[in-house]
């Protein structure tokens, strides 16, 4: 039969990325405290098309899925992305995956046990035969508390939930929990699936007790983040769903790898 995608295209375009998106297949995690953790991950794969041919063989990046059914882990990206260049017959690949990761927590006073979501990301990309980059995203829910509120209202003050993404690049092996837990430390206070009526007094005074600004919280994980000579580079933002306004707080910092920081903020 004839195969229209091997034919030559001559419009002479290089497509930079091309391939599939939003593959919902199961996959491993390293998990720090049980060994491994299954759960479903969301893959978008990618390679680059010279501008000679007229397109892809998008059948042959499930193939591949297949292949490593059950294996689909960091351990295994630079594996992934070179089968996918090879049986792609392509110069660049790129592979990443999203999952919900889940952490079991106890709530802070009755020690009532629940699992907390998060989302994490691993994203690689091999482009001249060597496993290039490769960078592993945390998305942290936590809640803050306006110090500005505080200080001008007689009677409390506006707090919200916000969500912080942390993106990172690194020497060693990292455990995703280790992470999170930096994260939640540099929040007003960390989130709970399930809180007992002293659980939520606890929560609701100390995060009292530690307002933060947007910046507050990308400066303090910056901070700590600086200190471990693991990690070549990251990126931390927080936005702010406000409470009393109808718009997001946000601010972001970037380490590069000569230690400099570039800051950026919304209010």
């Amino acid at each position: 039969m004839r195969d229209i995608q091997t034919e030559r295209d001559h419009r002479k375009i290089e497509i930079n990325k091309v391939g599939v998106k939003n593959i919902r297949y199961p996959i491993t995690v390293l998990d720090k405290a049980k060994g491994v953790q299954h759960t479903v991950g969301s893959v978008n794969m990618y390679v680059g098309l010279p501008h000679r041919f007229k397109g892809t063989h998008m059948s042959r990046f499930i193939e591949i899925l297949n292949k490593y059914r059950g294996e689909i882990d960091i351990k295994n990206f630079s594996k992934i992305l070179q089968e996918m260049k090879t049986k792609l017959k392509a110069k660049t690949a790129h592979l990443e995956v999203e999952f919900p990761y889940f952490i079991e927590k106890e709530a802070p006073i009755s020690k009532a046990k629940s699992l907390m979501e998060y989302t994490c990301r691993f994203s690689g990309s091999n482009t001249n035969g060597n496993f290039e980059d490769f960078y592993v995203g945390i998305l942290v829910p936590i809640t803050t508390v306006c110090p500005c509120s505080k200080e001008i209202s007689k009677f409390g003050a506006h707090n919200q939930r916000s969500i912080v993404t942390v993106n990172l690049r690194f020497k060693r092996f990292i455990w995703i929990e280790d992470i999170i837990q930096i994260i939640e430390k540099c929040a007003s206070c960390d989130l709970y699936a399930i809180l007992k009526r002293p659980d939520e007094k606890f929560v609701t005074e100390r995060a009292y007790e530690k307002p933060m600004f947007v910046e507050d919280v990308v400066r303090e994980i910056a901070k700590r983040l600086s200190k471990d000579p693991n990690i070549t580079w990251f990126t931390a933002e927080s936005e702010n769903f406000e409470s009393i306004h109808n718009h997001s707080a946000y601010a972001f910092v970037e380490r590069k790898p000569d230690g400099r920081h570039r800051k950026g903020r919304g209010r």
